[in-house]
């Protein structure tokens, strides 16, 4: 963008360059904004989906008042809650799958596991596990 006042002096080539200068500042704001702005909404889309990590338990089957479960911590490292012959070891997230591996402790004999859950549902609080074999699990977010 030039203007122009009919003459082509310092004054008026000096306007030109400080609106010339203005314009092209004001492009590289726009783009960084814009720039920030799509970071900004990543970071947040990221940050909205709900994590597995966390302590999920469920009644004990019988024992209504006593709970087991799973607990997912970050690094992908698992371990069980109140389950001393089942020992998680570690998770791991695939899709909408849940991956958990072990060891079975049995009688004179431990077995290591790979287990492929699917997660029916996922929330807060709320985590839905089903084994091949169509058992579901239902958790709750231990606080």
């Amino acid at each position: 963008m030039v203007f122009r006042d009919g003459g082509n002096t310092n004054g008026s080539l000096l306007f030109n360059k400080l609106i010339n200068k203005y314009f092209k500042n004001m492009k590289t704001k726009i783009a960084l904004k814009n720039v920030c702005g799509i970071i900004v909404l990543m970071a947040f889309s990221a940050c909205s989906e709900t994590s597995l990590e966390g302590a999920w338990v469920e009644p004990i089957p019988g024992m209504e008042n006593t709970t087991q479960g799973i607990k997912l911590e970050r690094g992908g490292k698992a371990s069980s809650i109140n389950m001393a012959t089942l020992q998680y070891e570690t998770w791991e997230k695939k899709g909408d799958k849940l991956v958990l591996t072990g060891k079975s402790i049995g009688n004179h004999q431990t077995l290591s596991f790979r287990d492929t859950l699917m997660i029916e549902k996922l929330t807060n609080d709320k985590l839905v596990l089903k084994q091949k074999n169509g058992s579901v699990h239902n958790y709750q977010k231990q606080k």
